[in-house]
Protein backbone atom coordinates (compact mmCIF):
# COMPACT_ATOMS: atom_id res chain seq x y z
CA UNK A 1 0.00 0.00 0.00
CA UNK A 2 1.40 3.16 -0.66
CA UNK A 3 0.98 6.50 1.67
CA UNK A 4 2.00 9.89 0.95
CA UNK A 5 1.10 13.12 2.54
CA UNK A 6 -1.98 14.69 0.96
CA UNK A 7 -1.51 17.81 -1.51
CA UNK A 8 -4.59 18.82 -2.11
CA UNK A 9 -5.37 21.30 1.36
CA UNK A 10 -6.03 20.25 4.43
CA UNK A 11 -7.76 17.14 4.90
CA UNK A 12 -10.93 17.76 7.02
CA UNK A 13 -10.09 17.27 10.58
CA UNK A 14 -6.67 17.91 10.34
CA UNK A 15 -4.74 20.44 12.61
CA UNK A 16 -1.61 20.65 10.18
CA UNK A 17 -0.16 19.01 7.24
CA UNK A 18 2.28 17.62 9.80
CA UNK A 19 -0.39 15.29 11.41
CA UNK A 20 -2.64 14.93 8.58
CA UNK A 21 -4.30 11.51 7.61
CA UNK A 22 -1.95 9.78 4.67
CA UNK A 23 -3.30 9.50 1.33
CA UNK A 24 -3.54 5.73 0.27
CA UNK A 25 -3.93 3.51 -2.89
CA UNK A 26 -7.56 2.47 -3.20
CA UNK A 27 -6.90 -1.58 -1.21
CA UNK A 28 -7.19 -4.20 -3.69
CA UNK A 29 -7.76 -8.30 -3.10
CA UNK A 30 -4.38 -9.89 -3.64
CA UNK A 31 -4.61 -11.44 -7.20
CA UNK A 32 -6.67 -14.80 -7.74
CA UNK A 33 -8.13 -14.37 -4.23
CA UNK A 34 -11.88 -12.81 -3.11
CA UNK A 35 -9.48 -10.79 -0.31
CA UNK A 36 -9.99 -8.86 1.94
CA UNK A 37 -6.60 -6.96 1.26
CA UNK A 38 -4.32 -7.15 3.65
CA UNK A 39 -4.21 -3.44 4.24
CA UNK A 40 -7.16 -3.48 6.35
CA UNK A 41 -6.04 -4.64 9.46
CA UNK A 42 -3.04 -2.64 9.15
CA UNK A 43 -5.65 0.50 8.35
CA UNK A 44 -8.01 -0.47 11.71
CA UNK A 45 -4.83 -0.89 13.76
CA UNK A 46 -3.05 2.47 12.81
CA UNK A 47 -4.91 4.76 10.11
CA UNK A 48 -8.42 3.94 10.96
CA UNK A 49 -9.46 7.29 9.42
CA UNK A 50 -7.53 7.29 5.68
CA UNK A 51 -7.99 10.03 2.82
CA UNK A 52 -8.11 7.26 -0.49
CA UNK A 53 -6.98 8.56 -3.89
CA UNK A 54 -10.11 8.66 -6.18
CA UNK A 55 -10.85 11.89 -8.02
CA UNK A 56 -8.48 15.11 -8.01
CA UNK A 57 -11.56 16.67 -7.26
CA UNK A 58 -13.60 15.07 -4.52
CA UNK A 59 -12.33 14.32 -0.93
CA UNK A 60 -12.97 10.71 -0.37
CA UNK A 61 -12.25 8.83 2.98
CA UNK A 62 -11.72 5.32 3.57
CA UNK A 63 -12.97 3.93 7.42
CA UNK A 64 -12.18 0.45 8.58
CA UNK A 65 -13.41 0.12 12.06
CA UNK A 66 -16.49 -1.45 13.40
CA UNK A 67 -17.15 1.22 16.08
CA UNK A 68 -16.89 3.86 12.85
CA UNK A 69 -18.20 2.16 10.38
CA UNK A 70 -21.61 1.16 12.22
CA UNK A 71 -22.20 4.78 13.30
CA UNK A 72 -21.80 5.95 9.87
CA UNK A 73 -23.81 3.78 8.14
CA UNK A 74 -26.92 4.74 10.54
CA UNK A 75 -26.05 8.63 10.61
CA UNK A 76 -29.01 10.52 8.81
CA UNK A 77 -26.42 12.87 7.76
CA UNK A 78 -24.90 10.80 5.56
CA UNK A 79 -26.41 9.91 2.05
CA UNK A 80 -25.87 7.48 -0.74
CA UNK A 81 -24.85 9.33 -4.25
CA UNK A 82 -25.90 8.07 -7.39
CA UNK A 83 -22.63 7.46 -9.48
CA UNK A 84 -23.87 10.74 -11.64
CA UNK A 85 -23.23 12.81 -8.60
CA UNK A 86 -19.82 11.89 -6.70
CA UNK A 87 -17.19 11.97 -6.96
CA UNK A 88 -17.33 14.23 -9.85
CA UNK A 89 -20.55 16.12 -10.12
CA UNK A 90 -22.09 16.64 -13.34
CA UNK A 91 -23.34 20.31 -14.51
CA UNK A 92 -26.98 20.96 -11.72
CA UNK A 93 -28.66 21.84 -14.97
CA UNK A 94 -27.81 18.76 -16.29
CA UNK A 95 -30.87 16.72 -16.98
CA UNK A 96 -30.00 13.41 -17.70
CA UNK A 97 -31.30 10.52 -15.66
CA UNK A 98 -29.72 9.15 -12.46
CA UNK A 99 -29.28 5.65 -11.34
CA UNK A 100 -31.07 5.63 -8.44
CA UNK A 101 -32.03 2.47 -6.46
CA UNK A 102 -33.40 2.22 -3.24
CA UNK A 103 -30.50 3.10 -1.33
CA UNK A 104 -29.87 6.29 -2.56
CA UNK A 105 -33.82 7.02 -2.52
CA UNK A 106 -34.44 9.46 0.64
CA UNK A 107 -37.15 10.87 1.90
CA UNK A 108 -40.97 10.27 1.90
CA UNK A 109 -40.62 8.26 -1.44
CA UNK A 110 -38.26 5.89 0.49
CA UNK A 111 -40.30 5.29 3.39
CA UNK A 112 -43.86 4.97 1.24
CA UNK A 113 -41.74 2.25 -0.84
CA UNK A 114 -40.06 0.12 2.04
CA UNK A 115 -43.99 0.44 3.61
CA UNK A 116 -45.46 -0.97 0.80
CA UNK A 117 -42.67 -3.71 0.45
CA UNK A 118 -42.82 -4.73 4.40
CA UNK A 119 -44.89 -7.91 3.68
CA UNK A 120 -43.18 -9.60 0.50
CA UNK A 121 -39.79 -9.15 2.54
CA UNK A 122 -41.08 -10.46 5.93
CA UNK A 123 -39.47 -13.49 7.36
CA UNK A 124 -42.96 -14.97 7.35
CA UNK A 125 -43.29 -14.08 3.28
CA UNK A 126 -39.97 -15.33 2.46
CA UNK A 127 -39.86 -19.36 5.01
CA UNK A 128 -44.02 -19.52 3.42
CA UNK A 129 -43.82 -18.55 0.24
CA UNK A 130 -40.41 -18.00 -2.03
CA UNK A 131 -38.09 -21.44 -0.09
CA UNK A 132 -40.10 -23.66 -1.65
CA UNK A 133 -39.45 -22.01 -4.85
CA UNK A 134 -35.91 -21.62 -4.25
CA UNK A 135 -35.69 -25.15 -2.96
CA UNK A 136 -37.38 -26.29 -6.24
CA UNK A 137 -34.84 -23.89 -8.52
CA UNK A 138 -32.02 -25.03 -6.73
CA UNK A 139 -32.74 -28.37 -7.06
CA UNK A 140 -33.09 -28.62 -10.89
CA UNK A 141 -29.96 -26.75 -11.78
CA UNK A 142 -27.64 -29.40 -9.21
CA UNK A 143 -29.73 -32.05 -11.47
CA UNK A 144 -28.56 -30.54 -14.38
CA UNK A 145 -24.96 -30.08 -13.35
CA UNK A 146 -24.89 -34.08 -12.14
CA UNK A 147 -26.13 -34.92 -15.64
CA UNK A 148 -23.27 -33.46 -17.53
CA UNK A 149 -20.65 -34.14 -15.34
CA UNK A 150 -18.84 -34.77 -13.45
CA UNK A 151 -16.14 -32.11 -13.32
CA UNK A 152 -19.15 -28.81 -13.70
CA UNK A 153 -19.04 -25.54 -12.88
CA UNK A 154 -21.06 -24.41 -9.71
CA UNK A 155 -20.46 -20.66 -11.17
CA UNK A 156 -22.28 -20.82 -14.72
CA UNK A 157 -24.57 -23.72 -13.83
CA UNK A 158 -25.81 -22.67 -10.55
CA UNK A 159 -24.02 -19.76 -8.36
CA UNK A 160 -24.92 -17.22 -11.39
CA UNK A 161 -28.79 -18.50 -12.40
CA UNK A 162 -29.67 -19.23 -9.05
CA UNK A 163 -30.25 -15.93 -7.68
CA UNK A 164 -31.14 -14.14 -11.07
CA UNK A 165 -33.79 -16.79 -11.71
CA UNK A 166 -35.80 -15.82 -8.27
CA UNK A 167 -35.28 -12.41 -8.98
CA UNK A 168 -36.83 -12.47 -12.18
CA UNK A 169 -39.45 -14.67 -11.13
CA UNK A 170 -40.12 -12.75 -8.19
CA UNK A 171 -40.26 -9.17 -9.42
CA UNK A 172 -41.38 -9.92 -13.14
CA UNK A 173 -38.11 -9.42 -15.05
CA UNK A 174 -38.06 -11.29 -18.40
CA UNK A 175 -35.27 -14.08 -17.72
CA UNK A 176 -34.82 -14.47 -21.81
CA UNK A 177 -33.43 -10.80 -21.82
CA UNK A 178 -30.72 -11.49 -19.79
CA UNK A 179 -28.05 -11.14 -22.24
CA UNK A 180 -29.35 -7.64 -22.92
CA UNK A 181 -29.57 -6.50 -18.91
CA UNK A 182 -26.99 -8.16 -17.24
CA UNK A 183 -23.70 -6.37 -19.09
CA UNK A 184 -25.74 -2.86 -18.08
CA UNK A 185 -26.39 -4.47 -15.12
CA UNK A 186 -22.26 -5.44 -14.20
CA UNK A 187 -21.36 -1.77 -15.60
CA UNK A 188 -23.21 -0.13 -12.94
CA UNK A 189 -22.17 -2.58 -10.33
CA UNK A 190 -18.39 -1.74 -10.83
CA UNK A 191 -19.15 2.15 -11.99
CA UNK A 192 -16.52 3.28 -8.94
CA UNK A 193 -13.67 1.86 -11.03
CA UNK A 194 -15.21 2.33 -14.13
CA UNK A 195 -17.10 5.37 -13.55
CA UNK A 196 -17.73 6.29 -17.21
CA UNK A 197 -18.92 2.90 -18.48
CA UNK A 198 -21.39 3.35 -15.26
CA UNK A 199 -22.90 6.07 -16.49
CA UNK A 200 -23.36 5.03 -20.16
CA UNK A 201 -25.30 2.42 -18.49
CA UNK A 202 -27.61 4.53 -16.89
CA UNK A 203 -29.79 5.80 -19.71
CA UNK A 204 -30.45 2.06 -21.31
CA UNK A 205 -30.84 0.39 -17.73
CA UNK A 206 -33.45 2.69 -16.51
CA UNK A 207 -34.96 2.51 -19.82
CA UNK A 208 -35.13 -0.85 -19.41
CA UNK A 209 -37.18 -0.53 -16.37
CA UNK A 210 -39.61 1.73 -17.64
CA UNK A 211 -40.16 -0.40 -20.23
CA UNK A 212 -40.61 -3.09 -17.91
CA UNK A 213 -43.37 -0.95 -15.65
CA UNK A 214 -45.06 0.23 -19.02
CA UNK A 215 -45.78 -3.90 -19.66
CA UNK A 216 -47.01 -4.39 -16.40
CA UNK A 217 -49.47 -1.88 -16.73
CA UNK A 218 -50.41 -3.42 -20.12
CA UNK A 219 -50.38 -6.93 -19.20
CA UNK A 220 -50.58 -7.23 -14.99
CA UNK A 221 -48.79 -10.43 -13.43
CA UNK A 222 -48.70 -12.57 -10.32
CA UNK A 223 -45.16 -10.37 -9.17
CA UNK A 224 -43.94 -7.58 -7.51
CA UNK A 225 -43.25 -4.84 -10.42
CA UNK A 226 -47.09 -5.25 -10.99
CA UNK A 227 -48.24 -4.72 -7.62
CA UNK A 228 -45.81 -1.43 -7.28
CA UNK A 229 -47.16 -0.66 -10.38
CA UNK A 230 -51.27 -0.77 -8.80
CA UNK A 231 -49.62 1.40 -6.02
CA UNK A 232 -48.65 3.97 -7.76
CA UNK A 233 -51.22 4.03 -10.32
CA UNK A 234 -53.28 4.40 -6.65
CA UNK A 235 -50.97 7.90 -5.56
CA UNK A 236 -49.13 5.79 -2.87
CA UNK A 237 -45.65 5.66 -4.45
CA UNK A 238 -44.44 7.81 -7.00
CA UNK A 239 -43.26 6.35 -10.92
CA UNK A 240 -39.71 7.14 -9.71
CA UNK A 241 -39.76 4.87 -6.47
CA UNK A 242 -41.09 1.83 -8.23
CA UNK A 243 -38.16 2.64 -10.83
CA UNK A 244 -35.47 2.91 -8.15
CA UNK A 245 -37.14 -0.62 -6.80
CA UNK A 246 -36.60 -2.59 -10.32
CA UNK A 247 -32.83 -1.18 -10.48
CA UNK A 248 -32.31 -1.64 -7.12
CA UNK A 249 -33.34 -5.71 -7.52
CA UNK A 250 -31.25 -5.83 -10.74
CA UNK A 251 -28.48 -4.45 -9.07
CA UNK A 252 -28.30 -5.36 -5.67
CA UNK A 253 -30.90 -8.26 -5.19
CA UNK A 254 -29.30 -10.58 -8.25
CA UNK A 255 -25.17 -9.58 -8.48
CA UNK A 256 -24.42 -9.21 -4.64
CA UNK A 257 -26.07 -12.82 -4.07
CA UNK A 258 -24.27 -14.56 -7.04
CA UNK A 259 -21.15 -13.28 -5.67
CA UNK A 260 -21.52 -14.05 -1.99
CA UNK A 261 -22.59 -17.79 -3.33
CA UNK A 262 -19.88 -18.26 -5.24
CA UNK A 263 -17.32 -17.32 -2.57
CA UNK A 264 -19.10 -18.92 0.43
CA UNK A 265 -18.95 -22.02 -1.85
CA UNK A 266 -15.59 -21.80 -2.81
CA UNK A 267 -14.83 -21.04 1.13
CA UNK A 268 -16.00 -24.28 2.01
CA UNK A 269 -14.33 -26.55 -0.52
CA UNK A 270 -10.71 -24.62 -0.27
CA UNK A 271 -10.77 -24.40 3.62
CA UNK A 272 -10.04 -28.00 5.17
CA UNK A 273 -12.75 -29.69 6.69
CA UNK A 274 -15.92 -26.94 6.41
CA UNK A 275 -17.73 -28.56 3.94
CA UNK A 276 -17.59 -32.01 5.86
CA UNK A 277 -18.47 -30.21 8.84
CA UNK A 278 -21.88 -28.13 7.59
CA UNK A 279 -22.32 -31.58 5.67
CA UNK A 280 -22.24 -33.33 8.72
CA UNK A 281 -24.36 -31.24 11.62
CA UNK A 282 -27.03 -29.12 9.48
CA UNK A 283 -28.16 -27.93 13.04
CA UNK A 284 -25.17 -25.43 12.22
CA UNK A 285 -26.68 -23.98 9.45
CA UNK A 286 -28.51 -20.47 10.97
CA UNK A 287 -24.63 -19.64 12.59
CA UNK A 288 -22.65 -20.85 9.07
CA UNK A 289 -24.99 -18.94 6.90
CA UNK A 290 -24.22 -15.63 8.91
CA UNK A 291 -20.35 -16.42 9.20
CA UNK A 292 -20.31 -16.79 5.74
CA UNK A 293 -21.86 -13.26 4.94
CA UNK A 294 -19.29 -11.47 8.18
CA UNK A 295 -16.23 -13.91 7.00
CA UNK A 296 -17.13 -13.30 2.84
CA UNK A 297 -15.58 -9.76 1.45
CA UNK A 298 -18.26 -8.92 -1.14
CA UNK A 299 -17.21 -6.17 -3.24
CA UNK A 300 -14.64 -5.91 -0.43
CA UNK A 301 -17.47 -4.29 1.37
CA UNK A 302 -17.60 -0.68 0.23
CA UNK A 303 -20.15 1.80 0.99
CA UNK A 304 -20.03 5.41 -0.74
CA UNK A 305 -21.71 7.69 1.50
CA UNK A 306 -21.63 11.53 0.82
CA UNK A 307 -22.10 14.61 3.74
CA UNK A 308 -25.02 16.62 3.35
CA UNK A 309 -23.73 18.38 6.24
CA UNK A 310 -20.43 18.93 8.68
CA UNK A 311 -19.93 15.19 10.46
CA UNK A 312 -17.69 14.90 13.69
CA UNK A 313 -17.32 11.38 15.00
CA UNK A 314 -14.93 9.82 17.04
CA UNK A 315 -12.64 12.53 17.33
CA UNK A 316 -12.53 13.23 13.18
CA UNK A 317 -14.86 16.15 11.60
CA UNK A 318 -15.84 15.35 7.78
CA UNK A 319 -17.26 18.00 5.79
CA UNK A 320 -20.13 18.50 3.73
CA UNK A 321 -19.57 17.08 0.35
CA UNK A 322 -16.63 14.66 1.60
CA UNK A 323 -17.49 11.28 0.03
CA UNK A 324 -16.95 8.71 3.03
CA UNK A 325 -16.05 5.50 1.91
CA UNK A 326 -17.26 2.84 5.00
CA UNK A 327 -15.53 -0.63 4.53
CA UNK A 328 -17.92 -2.91 5.97
CA UNK A 329 -15.76 -6.01 5.03
CA UNK A 330 -12.69 -4.51 7.11
CA UNK A 331 -15.37 -3.61 9.77
CA UNK A 332 -16.57 -7.40 9.92
CA UNK A 333 -13.14 -8.33 10.41
CA UNK A 334 -12.23 -6.12 13.42
CA UNK A 335 -10.40 -7.93 15.81
CA UNK A 336 -12.00 -5.74 19.25
CA UNK A 337 -15.97 -7.42 18.22
CA UNK A 338 -15.23 -10.57 16.39
CA UNK A 339 -12.81 -12.83 18.63
CA UNK A 340 -10.22 -14.38 15.70
CA UNK A 341 -11.89 -12.82 13.18
CA UNK A 342 -9.87 -13.82 10.08
CA UNK A 343 -11.13 -17.52 10.98
CA UNK A 344 -13.93 -19.12 9.52
CA UNK A 345 -15.91 -19.97 12.34
CA UNK A 346 -19.15 -21.80 11.33
CA UNK A 347 -20.53 -22.34 14.70
CA UNK A 348 -19.57 -17.79 15.72
CA UNK A 349 -23.14 -17.45 17.93
CA UNK A 350 -22.48 -13.76 18.48
CA UNK A 351 -21.69 -12.37 15.19
CA UNK A 352 -23.49 -8.48 15.10
CA UNK A 353 -22.02 -8.47 11.66
CA UNK A 354 -22.85 -5.05 9.68
CA UNK A 355 -22.96 -6.68 5.67
CA UNK A 356 -27.11 -5.60 5.80
CA UNK A 357 -26.28 -2.23 6.86
CA UNK A 358 -28.27 -0.21 9.55
CA UNK A 359 -30.92 2.76 10.01
CA UNK A 360 -33.42 3.86 7.14
CA UNK A 361 -31.60 2.27 4.18
CA UNK A 362 -30.53 -1.25 5.84
CA UNK A 363 -31.39 -3.84 3.23
CA UNK A 364 -34.84 -4.73 3.13
CA UNK A 365 -34.15 -8.17 1.39
CA UNK A 366 -32.05 -9.31 4.33
CA UNK A 367 -34.26 -12.53 5.05
CA UNK A 368 -34.41 -13.33 1.41
CA UNK A 369 -30.65 -13.16 0.67
CA UNK A 370 -30.47 -15.51 3.79
CA UNK A 371 -33.13 -17.73 2.80
CA UNK A 372 -31.28 -17.80 -1.20
CA UNK A 373 -28.24 -18.98 0.71
CA UNK A 374 -28.86 -21.40 3.09
CA UNK A 375 -31.27 -23.10 0.34
CA UNK A 376 -28.86 -22.89 -2.07
CA UNK A 377 -25.82 -24.84 0.48
CA UNK A 378 -28.56 -27.07 1.78
CA UNK A 379 -29.48 -28.23 -2.00
CA UNK A 380 -25.87 -28.34 -3.29
CA UNK A 381 -24.80 -30.71 0.08
CA UNK A 382 -27.98 -32.83 -0.05
CA UNK A 383 -27.19 -33.55 -3.87
CA UNK A 384 -23.18 -33.36 -3.99
CA UNK A 385 -21.98 -34.86 -0.28
CA UNK A 386 -18.60 -35.58 -1.50
CA UNK A 387 -18.33 -32.45 -3.56
CA UNK A 388 -14.36 -31.43 -4.38
CA UNK A 389 -12.27 -28.70 -5.58
CA UNK A 390 -10.22 -30.47 -9.01
CA UNK A 391 -6.70 -30.53 -8.62
CA UNK A 392 -4.43 -28.47 -11.53
CA UNK A 393 -8.18 -26.48 -12.48
CA UNK A 394 -8.37 -23.19 -10.04
CA UNK A 395 -11.15 -21.37 -9.94
CA UNK A 396 -10.90 -17.96 -12.51
CA UNK A 397 -11.17 -14.70 -11.53
CA UNK A 398 -11.15 -11.35 -12.48
CA UNK A 399 -8.78 -9.57 -11.08
CA UNK A 400 -9.12 -5.95 -13.14
CA UNK A 401 -12.27 -5.61 -10.41
CA UNK A 402 -12.56 -5.16 -6.35
CA UNK A 403 -16.01 -7.55 -7.16
CA UNK A 404 -14.35 -10.10 -6.53
CA UNK A 405 -15.90 -13.75 -6.71
CA UNK A 406 -14.61 -16.27 -8.97
CA UNK A 407 -15.96 -16.32 -12.45
CA UNK A 408 -15.51 -20.54 -12.66
CA UNK A 409 -15.55 -22.90 -9.83
CA UNK A 410 -14.39 -26.50 -11.39
CA UNK A 411 -15.29 -29.54 -8.91
CA UNK A 412 -16.09 -32.60 -8.82
CA UNK A 413 -18.18 -35.47 -6.48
Amino acid sequence: MRKRLAHRGEPSGAGSMKNAPPVIDFPLAPPGTMGPPAEYGRLRAHCPVARVDIDPKATAWYVTRYADVRSLIGDPRLVRPSISDWPDQHDPGDQDPRLTTMMELEGPEHTALRRVLTDAFSVRTVRQRYQPHLRQLADGLLDSIAAGGPPGDLVGGFAEPFPLLMVCDLVGIPYAEREYFLPMVDAALGAMQTLEEGRRATKPLRAFVTTLIGKKRREPADDLLTYLVRQCDSGVLTEEAVISFGLSMLIAGYRTTTMFLANSLLTLLAQPGQYAQLRDHRELMPTAVDELLRYIPVMNGVVVLLATEDVELHGHTYRKGDGIHVVLAAANRDESVFPDPDRLDLGRVVNPHVIFGRGAHNCIGSHLARAELTVALEAVLDRFPALHLIDGQPPTWDDESPAKSPLTLPVGW
